[in-house]
């Protein structure tokens, strides 16, 4: 079949197919998100046009904007379904770099198609090219190679049918998932080639479950039975693996505590009385007590990341760690007795027997959980100027059973992943592998693509809306709809803590603390801004006015498909803590601070260990 590069490309991908974790058969690419310049707009645009009625093609107003909500669609599908977004080369495909890191981070697929320049340099050098006077074959493109998966430079057109298999493996392999990148030179989109008929055949991508490998495997029951105090702690990898019931019935069957990671939090219902509450520092007291206190974790579809570790200060220095991961690259680390294989599978197949923990340590799950459910609820009650943790109250209270709930970074993430009170059904994104503000707008705009029967709501700050708001009118022009509650508190208010918090001095983060010619700068209406971007408009003076608001935007956001923004003033000061350590670089200078003291001995565990 003789076509162009960038059309066999787009045929391709229509041929792709995926099984969701409910057995459906969907596509793999549902949609693709672009702008176009001079370096796609004939290649693959033209060839995206000629397929505009199968493939959607969505406009959006950022390159890096559009990847986030690829991004954010791959982690509300489950990994089940992959976003791919296109841009020209120079600032476009540059602006898409920090996304793919995003995506990377977080162990999410996103298909990148960045056009490159010229192969045969006729017309060298191309707007927007930058030269490297020692590497003629160097482009922009190369600096998506730290944060990709796989990257390849598509040279010939007939190297697509080389190429195109590995990339379906990786954004569908259950341990390499992540961004791919194929950068496609203006010139080489534009060239024929005989393609093969089989390249365009329908295939189904099935997610692999690796069984583990037996030896591995009774080699962690052993060591399993041999705790007194085990702790499960279930990540991500639980959830893409849809083995939140098969571990929620292992713990019952054995009596074992579960806590749960960021990337894992909403698996486990709240009221469950093995359930300790989400660990680490924007944990929980309750899961942190738990994992102090165990002699043996076994940790499920996690990379043990700082913030879930308390910089490896939440656990005793005595603890046996056992992991269960599909990458044996996440399953070895910080020495644990590693079983690699699917979290679901490998479940169903590592048996215990009839043995049972003691119950008193079964029961110190819900003891502990009892006592900081009762801080959080004073906190959600407390009077004055509203809180995080009252929003935060406000959207669980009014949330249903199968609503959808994000955030990314600041202060929020510690409140929705602390204070969320679920049923069990996954219902959370808190992007905070990369901590990427403007994730959290970008990411309900994809979110909202793929659960179009189901509420998003998108929890952030003044921050995070001014460092990338532009996809709120592209999911009001497109008709995607969520909900975003947008908290000002005058600027980087959870950095401002870290920084005071730690001896320094109050520096460029609140308003009141930067530079400015003004005696009284300028402040941002964020209502009237999203407003003039297409969005519902609902203000908020208080959280009683707070609730109201925040329910009509749900129903208006429903009702005319499309994004509903709700803005609260917030206290800058108020946040819910852990009481975990977390290592930070402080200087010499600060570290006989009195508010340090108190984290000196943890530190100095840690760096023995």
């Amino acid at each position: 079949m003789k076509l162009t590069t960038a059309e066999a490309l787009v045929r391709w991908l229509l041929a792709q197919r995926s099984e969701t974790l409910a057995g459906d058969e969907v596509p793999l690419f549902p949609g693709v998100l672009a702008i176009f310049g001079h370096g796609n707009v004939l290649g693959i645009g033209t060839a995206l046009s000629r397929f505009r009625d199968e493939l959607p093609v969505w406009r959006g107003h950022t390159e890096q904007g559009m990847a986030l909500a690829a991004t954010g669609f791959a982690k509300a599908a489950d990994r089940r379904q992959v976003g791919v977004v296109t841009s020209s080369i120079g600032p476009g495909a540059l602006n898409m770099v920090t996304a793919a890191g995003v995506a990377h981070a977080n162990r999410l697929p996103l298909l990148l198609l960045p056009g490159d320049t010229f192969v045969n340099r006729a017309p060298d050098p191309v707007l927007q090219q930058v030269e490297h006077f020692g590497d003629a074959t160097a482009t922009v493109n190369d600096a998506f190679r730290a944060v990709s998966r796989y990257f390849d430079r598509v040279t010939r057109p007939e190297q697509l049918v080389a190429t195109l298999p590995q990339v379906a493996r990786v954004l569908t392999d259950p341990a390499d998932a992540g961004p791919v990148t194929l950068a496609l030179p203006q010139d080489v989109q534009a060239e024929t080639f005989d393609f093969p008929d089989s390249l365009f055949e329908t295939v189904v991508h099935r997610v692999p479950r690796p069984r583990p490998d037996a030896r591995e495997l009774a080699g962690a029951a052993a060591v399993l039975r041999s705790a007194e105090r085990p702790l499960l702690v279930l990540g991500g990898g639980v959830r893409y693996s849809g083995a939140g019931a098969r571990a929620l019935a292992f713990a019952e069957r054995h009596g074992i505590p579960l806590v749960e990671t960021t990337a894992g939090r909403t698996l486990v219902p709240h009221d469950h009385p093995l359930h300790g509450g989400p660990l680490g520092i924007t944990g929980s007291t309750s899961a942190n007590a738990l994992a102090g206190a165990a002699d043996l974790v076994f940790a499920i579809g996690t990379r043990l990341q700082d913030f879930t570790t308390a910089s490896w200060t939440v656990f005793d220095e005595s603890v046996k760690l056992v992991t269960l991961n599909a990458a044996r690259f996440d399953a070895v680390k910080h020495g644990a007795l590693a079983v690699v294989g699917d979290a679901d599978a490998s479940l169903a197949e590592l048996d215990l027997g009839d043995w049972r923990v003691d119950a008193a340590w079964s029961a110190r799950a819900a003891s502990e959980r009892a006592r900081w459910d009762a801080h959080i609820t004073s906190l959600r009650s407390a009077s004055g100027e509203p809180t995080y943790a009252q929003v935060v109250g406000v959207v669980n209270d009014l949330s249903a059973p199968g609503d959808y709930v994000m955030t990314a970074s600041g202060g929020l993430p510690g409140e929705l992943i602390g204070g969320w009170r679920g049923g069990g059904e996954v219902a959370m994104d808190v992007e905070y592998g990369f901590s990427c503000m403007g994730y959290e707008l970008a990411g309900a705009w994809g979110a909202a693509m793929a659960l179009p029967d189901r509420v998003v709501t998108t929890l952030l700050g003044d921050g995070s809306y001014l460092m990338l708001n532009s996809e709120l009118f592209s999911a009001a022009f497109a008709g995607h709809p969520f909900v975003a509650v947008v908290c000002d508190n005058d600027g980087y208010a959870v950095i401002a803590r870290l920084q005071e918090g730690q001896g320094g001095t109050p520096f460029n983060n609140q308003y009141a603390d930067c530079r400015t010619v003004h005696g009284e700068p300028p402040r941002v209406d964020f209502a009237a801004h999203a407003e003039a971007l297409g969005c519902l408009v609902f203000r908020a003076g208080s959280v009683v006015h707070l609730r109201s608001a925040y329910q009509k935007a749900r129903e208006a956001a429903a009702a005319e498909r499309r994004p509903a923004v709700v803005v609260i003033r917030t206290r800058p000061d108020a946040w819910t803590d852990a009481g975990a350590w977390w290592e930070v670089g402080v200087p010499t200078s600060l570290s006989g601070h009195p508010d340090l003291v108190a984290g000196k001995s943890r530190q100095l565990r840690h760096t023995r260990r």
